[in-house]
């Protein structure tokens, strides 16, 4: 079949890709979409059985920090976009490795640029490089205030420096090779299929467990929450309407300290399992600070929605409940998930096929 369209999205088996794959895979069956994953700890094929048998679906194992890989992709598929997911993004594995970070985000990224400048050789028509990011480049906010697309960056940690510096990348080529990029900075995400390291998904799980509920601090730490359906959606929106040489935030206008988030969790949840009010809450044990712990994160994301018309589709409790049904109803994934099974799903599904 001939394509209109031949997307490599990286990082598309994790949390945030997997959706933005099946919205690609289901919404556009004209584009040829290349899941391209190294399936580390958090990338999980299980997470898009419902699309690996469409036609317009493929997957190939790769680390973006594979130069000779990413390169054969490119000449086997000739893909005219790369929508850049893959990352490592998870705080506290920065501070203990943080060279890890340096090599997946900044490198990769790097990697990623220059297969493309090579590959489409100035002939840059119908051709787009878009970068998924971070809020935590920004830094930190007092009580007031939000992050616009003008806020400057102010990386704290090993892995928001390592986005900031990917970031300075993508523009870069921007502005001296004119390679057509646009990218766009996320607030947390919340949704199915996330990694239970996360807090929303490993509170679900500890509270249905009941296991001690570890919060930082005095959980006084302030997040904007976003729906991830609704983060795949601004990425569809970006990607098609996007302003070369742009970025974008993307939020939830949706700020929740973290005692308050675990605290309404514990509320859904002991409606649902049929408990005691209270009876989750009891599990919250607080646990020494992470080392430069951000207080505030807020976006505004009001250039997304007047410029593109983008906004949130769901209120946040209507988000949670949906979330924490989807995960009370699929223990067989956080089973998986929890003991490391998921990992065999490439070999069983994938290897298999090709031996």
């Amino acid at each position: 079949m001939s394509y209109s369209r031949k997307i490599m999205i990286t990082g598309g088996a994790g949390f945030i890709g997997s959706h933005v794959v099946r919205l690609f895979v289901k919404k556009y069956p004209d584009y040829l979409i290349v899941n391209t994953d190294a399936l580390t700890y958090a990338g999980n094929l299980e997470n898009l059985k419902d699309v690996e048998h469409l036609p317009n679906y493929k997957f190939e194992k790769a680390d973006i920090t594979d130069e000779k890989r990413i390169d054969d992709l490119f000449q086997q598929y000739a893909f005219d976009a790369v929508i850049h997911l893959a990352a490592e993004s998870h705080v506290d594995r920065s501070i203990m490795d943080p060279l890890s970070f340096v090599k997946t985000n900044v490198l990769g990224t790097a990697i990623l640029l220059n297969i493309c400048k090579n590959a489409w050789k100035g002939n840059y028509a119908n051709k787009l490089f878009y970068h998924v990011s971070t809020d935590e480049v920004y830094g930190t906010l007092g009580e007031t205030g939000f992050f616009t697309e003008e806020t400057p960056y102010d990386p704290h940690s090993p892995y928001s420096a390592s986005k900031a510096a990917s970031d300075h990348f993508v523009m870069a080529y921007f502005d001296t090779y004119g390679l057509p990029v646009v990218m766009s900075n996320c607030s947390n995400n919340y949704g199915s299929h996330h990694f239970p390291e996360k807090l929303i998904p490993l509170m679900i799980n500890n509270i249905k467990n009941r296991k001690p509920l570890p919060v930082y601090g005095k959980g006084e730490n302030v997040r904007d929450w976003l729906y991830v359906e609704d983060h795949a959606r601004a990425i569809d929106v970006i990607f098609h309407k996007g302003k070369l040489g742009e970025s974008y935030n993307v939020g939830g206008f949706n700020e929740w300290k973290n005692i308050d988030l675990v605290n309404l969790l514990c509320k859904i949840m002991d409606q649902k399992l049929g408990r005691k009010e209270g009876d989750s809450a009891s599990l919250i044990q607080y646990v020494t600070d992470r080392p430069g712990h951000d207080l505030r994160y807020a976006i505004d994301a009001t250039k997304l929605k007047n410029v593109l018309g983008w906004e949130p589709s769901l209120q946040f409790e209507e988000g949670l409940n949906k979330t924490v049904d989807w995960y009370l109803q699929n223990e067989e994934w956080i089973k998986h998930v929890t003991s490391g099974n998921y990992q065999n799903y490439y070999q069983e599904q994938y290897q298999a096929r090709t031996n």
